[in-house]
């Protein structure tokens, strides 16, 4: 249902897009999140839109630098990383929940029904 692609290999200070592709239900429906897990850590939101909402909410250790987007034409959301650090370092996941989720339930894993794969993104210092 949620097809995550875009990862891989960067130097600090460079640029990443990645893409989830849904199929199966419409995304400005539903609430869309970006989520990423480090070797050892927790899983934990980066930056999530809400149905059809313009407004984004970010994660403070991304904002200014990452950019979540959607194309309703191609049922797909984005995350555009630009300057990258090395504590970026992650497997990044797309997820999504039917309707339109309070502000503090985007943080919570449970919230979401529909997860991508999850890419690597790897930093280099």
């Amino acid at each position: 249902q949620l097809q995550a692609s875009g990862g891989g290999l960067v130097q600090a200070g460079g640029s990443l897009r990645l893409s989830c592709a849904a199929s199966g239900f419409t995304i400005n429906t539903y609430t869309m999140g970006w989520f990423r897990q480090a070797p050892g850590k927790e899983r934990e939101g980066v930056a999530f839109l809400r149905n059809s909402e313009s407004r984004t909410i970010n994660a403070a250790s991304v904002k200014g630098r990452f950019t979540i987007s959607r194309d309703n034409a191609k049922n797909t959301i984005y995350l555009q990383m630009n300057s990258l650090q090395p504590e970026d370092t992650a497997v990044y996941f797309c997820a999504a929940a039917k309707g339109r989720k309070i502000i503090c339930a985007l943080w919570d894993t449970v919230t979401y029904y529909y997860w991508g794969q999850g890419t690597l993104v790897t930093v280099s210092s």
